[in-house]
């Protein structure tokens, strides 16, 4: 059984990813689990998830950063007022025909009021920025897009190791219930004399080895659980049961594939690109800084003073400003050159990232390929297994092969099913893989 146990280990390392600070005590079982597809885990993560309410809360806060900076095309208007109480009123000396005269100034009561209006009528750079802050609002809605694709991309991994966990469990279980079947002939033959002690020790040995291993696969679906649950962001006590099995997957991996390399939807690709323009946006924006920039503003004054009545005069002015850029010792040169070292970076980096991306969506193909080769291998060996298995089990029954020839095939057919449902869980999370990598939404 060293083998049995050891392929086992093998299958609950891949399943049980390391969730165990988040595993809680006491799974809920008071009320009827919740029956989850896989359509389903999708839905709720896609509404749960608290990835993708940060992404659409990204998104909708750079629109409004959008919407903030077309304020700069509109009139700009303020109101003032103002009102000055006059304590000591400054004195004035003058030289009148001889003798020195003191005269006060000013009035006791001082009010103010200003209206003004101003806006931009030429501001290339101004422009330029508004466009630029539309490219803001693009490159969050591309990653919202990312962090959905991601999102699906784990959940159906997530899904996968659910199932993987539930045919582990389901085969260790067939394998405790033979052994235990085993157990109950070995000793009736045992009572009638036509087995050994040892032949029954050692058919005890084996169901009391094969229930530890039934133990620990159910652990591990409930780990698998877990992280199905908390990738789908939602409480880990919610009792939830999956619904599906590997088995339901064979078509589709069987279905005369074709090897997917179009990386023209990948989200990373895409936003670079978005972050190429925007840098060439900021460019022409620092270049239209020399540009000079023409505004115009409108002045509407109301003001009145007196001591005890109060007297009011209005006053008003239109200006229109002209501002040339002369000379800010080579600050905008400079900024220019620095985002152009940018830009050229950029590209370099979108670059490798192309190359990189072409490297593992060959990678994926691959990979899907020998699991298709290893699952029609494993096939053909899980019939014969499972003959084998049944020839040897009538053969123990009358007594023309031993119980080690009987573990022994029951062990390599244990083997050959972990090997066929390792294989279809193997293409599917690589497609999950390769279909976040080729930008699928679903």
């Amino acid at each position: 059984m060293n083998k049995l146990v050891f392929r086992f280990l093998i299958i609950s390392t891949i399943i049980i990813t390391p969730i165990f600070a988040m595993a809680q005590e006491g799974v809920s079982t008071g009320s009827t689990p919740l029956m989850l597809t896989l359509d389903q885990a999708l839905e709720i993560a896609l509404s749960e998830s608290n990835t993708i309410k940060i992404a659409n809360m990204t998104v909708e806060k750079t629109g409004y950063a959008r919407k903030g900076s077309y304020a700069s095309l509109y009139p700009n208007i303020s109101a003032s007022g103002t009102y000055q109480r006059t304590l000591l009123k400054q004195v004035m000396v003058m030289d009148m025909g001889g003798q020195t005269m003191e005269i006060k100034v000013g009035r006791d009561n001082n009010i103010t009021t200003t209206a003004s209006a101003s806006m931009p009528l030429v501001n290339a750079q101004l422009w330029e920025s508004l466009k630029l802050s539309g490219m803001d609002v693009e490159l969050a809605v591309e990653q919202a897009r990312s962090s959905k694709i991601g999102m699906v991309k784990q959940v159906k991994q997530a899904f996968y190791a659910v199932l993987l966990a539930q045919k582990s469990f389901d085969v260790v279980s067939e394998v405790y219930t033979n052994a235990q079947k085993n157990y109950e002939k070995t000793e009736q033959r045992f009572n009638v004399g036509k087995a050994s002690e040892v032949e029954r020790l050692r058919a005890q040995v084996t169901m009391m080895n094969a229930e530890p291993n039934v133990s620990s696969a159910e652990n591990a679906v409930l780990l698998a659980t877990w992280q199905l649950k908390a990738v789908m962001g939602i409480d880990l006590d919610t009792d939830i049961e999956v619904v599906g099995d590997l088995n339901d997957y064979t078509n589709a991996m069987l279905t005369p594939y074709v090897s997917e390399d179009n990386i023209s939807n990948n989200s990373t690709l895409l936003q670079l690109d978005i972050q190429n323009r925007m840098l060439e946006s900021t460019i022409r924006m620092q270049k239209r800084q020399y540009i000079p920039t023409l505004a115009a503003s409108i002045n509407f004054n109301y003001s009145a003073m007196g001591d005890e009545t109060l007297n009011w005069f209005p006053s008003s002015n239109a200006a229109v400003s002209l501002s040339l850029p002369v000379f800010d010792g080579f600050q905008k040169h400079f900024n220019i050159k620095q985002s152009k070292v940018s830009k050229n970076m950029l590209e370099l980096q979108r670059e490798d990232t192309e190359r990189n991306l072409r490297i593992a969506i060959r990678n994926y193909n691959d990979q899907m390929a020998l699991c298709i080769k290893n699952y029609q291998a494993a096939d053909a060996t899980v019939g014969i297994a499972q003959k084998s298995y049944d020839i040897s089990e009538k053969m123990y029954e009358v007594g023309k092969a031993t119980l080690v020839e009987l573990n022994d095939a029951q062990v390599a057919l244990m083997q050959a099913q972990l090997t066929q449902a390792q294989a279809v869980y193997n293409f599917m999370v690589a497609k999950a893989a390769l279909d976040e990598l080729i930008g699928k939404e679903e």
